[in-house]
């Protein structure tokens, strides 16, 4: 029978501790003070006629060319369903209020199953048609792979530029995907699948 020196057991055991523990710290959430950070509204042009994009097995079609400058107040990696393929990740993004910290800090933020989700103790920091209007969960779609890798940089806090197009996805199955329009509605179909053609991490304090 063949087996592990004790010894060499360990030396694993804390080889990957360190590993885990470098990447929660590589992770950590950037803190900022009290104050709006991101004054600015995002920017839409909706397309009547725009170039479908081919991706994979999908036909990605644009409906809005987009930017915007947000804080990140959230971000959750996925892995599983025929949205991974194109969006391995979603961003909680914030503006306005929703970039400033004494909001936050009275506003617990989840995301999980593609959602976005806000709770606060009475009374509210901000109106819930506040939040709705200056926040948004995205469905990051990477155009290239040097924007991936970008992506998966960003840390809770940042404040990033994203450029890009909000784009409806069809696929030879049968599946559909649709983009929200609106910073105004919320529910199903209230998310922007936002294809990136460029992003920006601002410098980190």
């Amino acid at each position: 029978m063949f087996g592990y020196e004790p010894r060499k057991i360990l030396i694993v055991v804390l080889i990957l501790l360190a590993i885990m523990s470098w990447r929660d710290w590589s992770m950590r959430a950037i803190q900022h003070p009290p104050g709006v950070l991101v004054p600015e509204q995002p920017t839409q042009i909706d397309l009547q006629n725009g170039t479908v994009i081919p991706i994979k097995d999908y036909l990605v079609q644009p409906r809005a060319e987009f930017r915007l400058r947000a804080r990140v107040l959230s971000r959750e990696n996925y892995s599983w369903g025929a949205e991974s393929d194109l969006s391995p990740l979603d961003l909680a993004l914030g503006w306005g209020v929703m970039s400033d910290q004494a909001v936050l800090d009275r506003i617990d933020i989840e995301q999980r199953s593609r959602w976005y989700f806000t709770h606060y103790e009475l009374p509210a920091p901000i109106s819930d048609q506040a939040i709705i209007q200056h926040s948004s969960n995205m469905h990051m779609v990477p155009a290239q792979r040097w924007v991936k890798k970008e992506l998966n940089r960003v840390r809770q806090g940042d404040i990033v530029q994203l450029r890009g197009y909000l784009v409806d996805v069809d696929s030879d199955s049968g599946w559909r995907w649709r983009t929200s329009l609106s910073r105004n509605d919320t529910g199903n179909g209230a998310c922007e699948i936002f294809y990136v053609e460029d992003i920006v991490i601002e410098a980190r304090s």
